[in-house]
């Protein structure tokens, strides 16, 4: 299990996850700052000098996850992980990459009034041998709690377990979060779970257009980037079924027909990834009463839109991009492709 302590910088969740240990039987500090300073010996500067945040990094989400893994799987017992998230897609990829692997995620947003949050800023403790670190912490901690503010007005709250620390000490903010741990009060995030693949796998994916010809694009919470609707194949399950399952799933619509294959594509293995067949299917034209709302459940998808080809371009991987092309170009000619890597043989 989990505890993330989540907050503005400077909400005191690192002070609370160190109380917090002494609390909880068998519980480890796990800080992924140590992570994002490690990164800054590992990647060259250029990279580095590219973003403005090493959360930014995918290196750095990817290596959080797989480090409360192994941390997990070598001491077990509990991971109290005191770090900020306010990009949503960056909580939605850390969460689902952690449910993905079973590990549950109770979370914990710890939220001081804004006037008793800048006073804490303002008394923040700096490193000594930090070179101009308590002016550049310190406005890091003050630019950043506008979007702290835009994050919670929006989802922050959506999930979790809130703690006004207006008038409480770590300690006793610790108290309280092991409390609600214990009884249950602070439930686990409700995050779609995905396993990871251990071989190659079958997906079977749905396009879907609306009355102009263009196509459904989802974007889902437990990966990053956009996608067709679709999922992994079960075993004993038929592709074009699974395309459908999936569909409903992910979007509330239910296709009547069983839809016409467009395209088959070998995938090949890129580590981390297996690798496998991927079947793109017509889902065929929506009319307006049925696209207009689709029902996108909460732990499974953020966002939906219909693009255009060259639209999906921007948004699309390029490996999945070429898959649409060539599936856009089966659907024209009425016949289906097969692909190795997104190219025709």
């Amino acid at each position: 299990m989990i505890v993330w302590i989540n907050g503005a910088f400077g909400a005191g969740k690192s002070t609370t996850a160190r109380e917090l240990i002494e609390l909880i039987p068998n519980s480890t500090l796990f800080d992924p700052e140590v992570i994002g300073g490690a990164l800054t010996h590992l990647l060259p500067a250029k990279r580095l000098a590219e973003v403005g945040d090493f959360q930014d990094l995918p290196s750095w989400r990817r290596l959080v996850v797989d480090t409360a893994a192994a941390m997990l799987a070598e001491l077990g017992g509990t991971l109290v992980v005191p770090m900020t998230l306010l990009r949503q897609e960056y909580r939605d990829e850390i969460f689902g990459g952690l449910a993905a692997r079973r590990i549950p995620v109770r979370h914990v947003l710890l939220a001081p009034a804004e006037t008793i949050l800048r006073e804490r800023i303002a008394g923040r403790e700096v490193p000594p041998d930090l070179p101009d670190g308590e002016m550049r912490i310190r406005q890091w901690s003050y630019d950043h709690i506008e979007p702290y503010h835009v994050a919670l007005a929006s989802w922050l709250t959506a999930d979790a377990h809130v703690v006004d620390t207006s008038f409480h000490t770590p300690y006793e903010t610790a108290r309280r979060i092991a409390e609600a741990v214990r009884t249950g009060d602070l439930p686990v995030c409700d995050i779609v779970q995905t396993p990871e693949p251990t071989a190659e796998t079958l997906a079977a994916g749905v396009l879907l257009f609306d009355e102009q010809d263009r196509v459904l694009l989802v974007d889902p919470t437990y990966k990053a980037g956009w996608e067709f609707p679709g999922g992994v194949v079960e075993p004993g399950e038929p592709p074009a079924r699974a395309g459908m399952r999936e569909v409903t799933e992910e979007t509330g619509i239910r296709l009547d027909d069983v839809p016409r294959l467009l395209v088959v594509d070998w995938e090949a293995p890129r580590p981390p990834g297996y690798g496998g067949l991927r079947l793109l299917y017509d889902g065929g034209r929506l009319d307006s009463t049925r696209h207009q709302r689709p029902v996108l459940p909460g732990p499974e998808l953020r966002e939906w839109r219909f693009v255009t080809e060259e639209e999906a371009a921007d948004l699309l991987p390029p490996v999945r991009y070429e898959r649409l092309r060539w599936a856009l170009r089966a659907r024209e000619r009425g016949a289906a492709l097969y692909l190795e890597a997104g190219v025709p043989v």
